[in-house]
């Protein structure tokens, strides 16, 4: 078995991509920006069913500075490059954003290369393939890239800049490093601790009765157990050197068939799950002064799909259903929920 390091080791990917690694019979080393969070990692793993012990290995490093990655990487086969900033709210800049996901990216890359890693597996996005563009028919696949020069959010910048970077340093690296790309859509799933990821807060939000409506977006939809698992396949199988695999489960679907999913599988315990769509110019109105809604504008009424059929074929990937993971995710907040941490709160 392998040595393999994951960046962001506390966060929703990189944890389930920790238990996979496990369970698989790997070595782990993980970075957190301070190894405060240790304790806390390993209360994630063991409410995932995982017991470490010695096979996991902290390292602080932070993507904004060079300290620490070098002893990050040493020893290490390969290396799931998972941590990216993704704040809840908009940044008054987007640098903010990009500058630590586009130099982070590099710096992890250039510190695998000088170790001798076989092979980095990059986190970038759907947000790299199908944004700032006019509507298409066609599902998205691997070949779409977001177009910078349209209307597109600080995060979206973000990722597409970052992975675009990772390309560049990949191929002026005269073959030293091999590189292969995830790019999931909306990564729900069961949550193994109370720090939410973004797309988790969308899920909490509903069953809180704190999305009174839901705006007419379209998102893709996969669990992060499957996108724990594409990561892994796209580690160590040879058809993934030099490829980007987009993870979306099935169709894509609106936030309001979302919310149904949850009420009609949940019941009394999704009861405040909104159950209406909010017409396009009372948000038009809203964003004068939201900054959140405001970014979300050039998205409304878009209907978008993407399709995996890549990493079915090319590594046997097999994911979930839209409904089970968008269910798992509900089901795991009430579970949470019951053991002391209000849904409410």
């Amino acid at each position: 078995m392998s040595t393999v390091l994951v960046t962001g080791g506390s966060g929703f990917i990189g944890s389930h991509c920790i238990l996979q690694l496990l369970a698989a019979g790997h070595t782990v080393r993980t970075t957190v920006r301070s190894l405060g969070s240790e304790a806390a990692v390993r209360a994630m793993l063991k409410a995932g069913g995982a017991e470490p012990g010695g096979r996991l290995g902290f390292v602080a490093a932070d993507l904004g500075r060079d300290a620490g990655w070098i002893a990050a990487v040493r020893g290490c086969d390969y290396v799931l490059h998972v941590a990216s900033p993704f704040p809840p709210g908009v940044p008054k800049h987007a640098d903010e954003l990009v500058v630590p996901a586009r130099d982070g990216t590099v710096r992890v890359l250039r510190a695998a290369c000088e170790a001798g890693v076989k092979r980095v597996v990059l986190t970038s996005s759907f947000a790299a393939i199908g944004y700032g563009r006019p509507p298409q028919r066609e599902p998205f696949d691997e070949t779409s890239w977001t177009d910078l020069t349209g209307r597109v959010s600080a995060y979206v910048k973000s990722k597409t800049l970052a992975e675009q970077a990772a390309w560049d340093f990949v191929g002026g690296s005269n073959g030293r490093l091999e590189l292969a790309v995830v790019n999931p859509v909306l990564v729900l799933g069961p949550v193994l601790g109370p720090d939410y990821s973004t797309s988790i807060q969308i899920i909490k939000r509903m069953l809180d009765g704190g999305m009174p409506g839901c705006p007419a977006l379209d998102f893709g939809v996969v669990d992060v157990r499957d996108v724990a698992d594409l990561h892994l396949k796209a580690m160590t199988l040879p058809a993934a050197r030099g490829e980007r695999f987009l993870a979306a489960a099935g169709d894509f679907v609106s936030l309001l068939e979302i919310a149904r999913v949850l009420r009609n599988r949940l019941g009394a315990a999704a009861r405040r799950a909104p159950t209406r769509q909010i017409p396009n110019w009372i948000l038009r109105i809203t964003a004068l002064g939201s900054p959140v809604v405001r970014e979300i504008l050039p998205e409304l009424g878009k209907k978008k799909n993407g399709t995996h059929e890549k990493a079915r074929r090319l590594l046997g990937w097999a994911p979930r259903t839209n409904e089970e993971s968008i269910v798992s995710t509900g089901e795991s907040l009430l579970r949470q929920a019951s053991h002391g941490s209000s849904v409410a709160g």
